[in-house]
Parts: C-alpha cells; sequence; structure tokens
C-alpha cells in the first residue's frame, strides 16, 4: 500500500527509491540541495564523489559533473534562463553554470574566506536567491557570517544587510533564502527558529514563527505563492527525542500561515521520517523533491548506534491531486 503523507490539499504519495543509481554512484553522503529545470529534471547537488547527479523524471541517472570543484555542496539555485547557481561553504564561492557544469562566472575567492562575522563577502556562504526581475542576486552568508548579500548578476556587490544577534534583521546562522514574484525576500534564520521577509533593499518587514531550525526554502514562482520549507529538528541531548519538533516539512503560505506538516514525530529512516531535510523543491508536477544531510545528522540524533552503509538522502514526494 503506498505511503501517503500531509493534509489539507498538500498530501503527497512516497515514491520510495525513487532515484536509480549505478553502482559506484551511490549516495553515500549527504545531498545538501536540489533543483528542477525547466523539463522537469531533478539536480542532486552533494557530499559525494560526483557532486552534481542529474535524473530525469522518472529517477534515472543522467550525466554528472562537478568533480574535484565542489568541496561541500550546500546550495542550489535554478535560474529562469536555464542557468544554476551553486554555493559551496567550504569554498566560500557562489558559482554560475551552464546545466552541464560549464563556470560561467565565480563570485568569492575559492578557498579563502572573508574574516570571521566581519560582514565582507564571503565566509561560509550558504544559499543564492534572484529577484523576480532576474537584475539582482542575494546570497546568505551564513555560517561565519550573519549577513545578507545584494550582487547584481555579472557579480557586483552592491549592498548587504545584518549582523549577530535576535532583533529583526539579525541573524543567527542565516541559512537559505528565496524570493517571491513581489520580490520580497524570505530568509531562514535557522538557529533562531524563524524566517524572516524583507523588501528587496534589506528592510525588515516580517517574521514566521513556530519554526524549529528552518534549514531548506523553496517558493515557486506563482501568483500565489506558497513556501515549502525543511526544519532540521532538535541534536541537543535533552531534547532531540522529544516530539513534534521535526525534522520535518513544512508547508506555508505567504504570509507564514501552515497549510501542511508532514515527517514523523522523531527522526528515523522510515519512508515517513527524515533526518535532515536541508534542500527542496518542486517540479511542474507539484511533485516534491527532498534532499537530506542524513549523514551529517546520524551522530547527532543517534550517536551510540553506529551510522549504517547505507542512508536515504533524497526522496521524492507525488503530489496526490
Amino acid at each position: 500500500m503506498a505511503v501517503v503523507l500531509g493534509t489539507d490539499g498538500y498530501r503527497y504519495e512516497v515514491d520510495d527509491g525513487w532515484a536509480k543509481l549505478p553502482p559506484g554512484y551511490e549516495f553515500n553522503a549527504d545531498v545538501a540541495a536540489v533543483g528542477v529545470d525547466r523539463h522537469d529534471n531533478v539536480y542532486a547537488f552533494n557530499r559525494g564523489q560526483h557532486p552534481m547527479c542529474v535524473f530525469d523524471r522518472e529517477g534515472n541517472l543522467l550525466r554528472t559533473w562537478g568533480e574535484g570543484i565542489y568541496p561541500r555542496a550546500h546550495g542550489v539555485f535554478m535560474a529562469p534562463d536555464d542557468t544554476i547557481w551553486l554555493t559551496d561553504d567550504a569554498d566560500h564561492t557562489v558559482r554560475h553554470c551552464t546545466l552541464d557544469g560549464k563556470v560561467l562566472l565565480t563570485i568569492g575567492i575559492p578557498g579563502k574566506p572573508a574574516p570571521y562575522m566581519s560582514g565582507e563577502p564571503f565566509h561560509r556562504c550558504t544559499h543564492t536567491a534572484m529577484s523576480p526581475s532576474g537584475d539582482y542576486l542575494y546570497i546568505s552568508d551564513g555560517y561565519g557570517n550573519s549577513r545578507i548579500h545584494k550582487f547584481t548578476v555579472d557579480g557586483k556587490w552592491l549592498s548587504a544587510w545584518g549582523e549577530p544577534g535576535t532583533d529583526p534583521g539579525q541573524f543567527n546562522i542565516p541559512h537559505n533564502i528565496c524570493c517571491d514574484p513581489d520580490g520580497w525576500v524570505y530568509v531562514a534564520d535557522r538557529e533562531n527558529h524563524r524566517v524572516q521577509v524583507f523588501d528587496g533593499n534589506g528592510k525588515y518587514e516580517a517574521q514566521w514563527n513556530n519554526l524549529h531550525r528552518p534549514c531548506g526554502l523553496f517558493m515557486p514562482h506563482t501568483h500565489s505563492p506558497v513556501c515549502y520549507i525543511g526544519e532540521l529538528g532538535p541534536v541537543q541531548p535533552v531534547n532531540r527525542n522529544s516530539p513534534n519538533l521535526g525534522p520535518r516539512v513544512s508547508i506555508v503560505d505567504n504570509k507564514g500561515k501552515l497549510l501542511s506538516r508532514f515527517g514523523d514525530m522523531h527522526a528515523g529512516t522510515a519512508p515517513t521520517s527524515f533526518l535532515g531535510p536541508h534542500g527542496l523543491t518542486v517540479d511542474s508536477h507539484g511533485d516534491l523533491y527532498v534532499g537530506e544531510v542524513s549523514w551529517t545528522q546520524w551522530p547527532q540524533f543517534f550517536p551510540e548506534t553506529p551510522r549504517p552503509a547505507y542512508i536515504r538522502s533524497l526522496q521524492k514526494y507525488e503530489r496526490v491531486h
């Protein structure tokens, strides 16, 4: 019997084992981010030997690329011009690429971080978004900064906002970023347990609460956008087994109102569970793809249990209409 998750018009059938990988290509590592192109091919940016694995809609591997270039995959943004922007937090760079991996532009100095919490780009940048007009990039910067940078699409730095803290406009790991069709900028302020909303120049507008370590964000450019949020859940010994905190996927409207949420009460490897929903995207059919940092999260949740030889790190959830 098919496993169906979700509620209230956002229900998904689990397509377990969707990604078909030949021997030697298995994801023995985290899948940090996923994107889909206009043909519904799926791009899985991962921390294995083949950093970019490209699948068709049925899960067949089409090609790989990026070998030797990306030390630690982190973020994917699919641009409307059939190109892809990749954020690598260990390399401190954002690369603009063709869909077959040719690098068109590199922002940041490979392997050379800006000083820690200096506010200068970049120190372990995390993700990239684009304004709906296609004129500007917004880059969350991330693990070693508490900053959002605004660039032109040809790599010219324009402005920035944010500093460490918990007040509006401050960040504690700005982990992911996206824009809606009206140009509002949404930032997953992970360790402050919220999503903050800004205008295109960084003016604080609102925040969404009732989230636990929001990690992945995806907002399709539709007239009534909704936001898909991957929440990591707790990993501290005192609360990592607490129910109702994640890891999970939440779907909210563009005001932050919860529409649907799924994921078992505790972390795990069952089809109904998550370990670390880190990056997610939706295709033209409404099907949801979730990349997980399962290999990183396993010892956080199960410190007394050796990591198994295989842990699922990419899953497809087919929309039930």
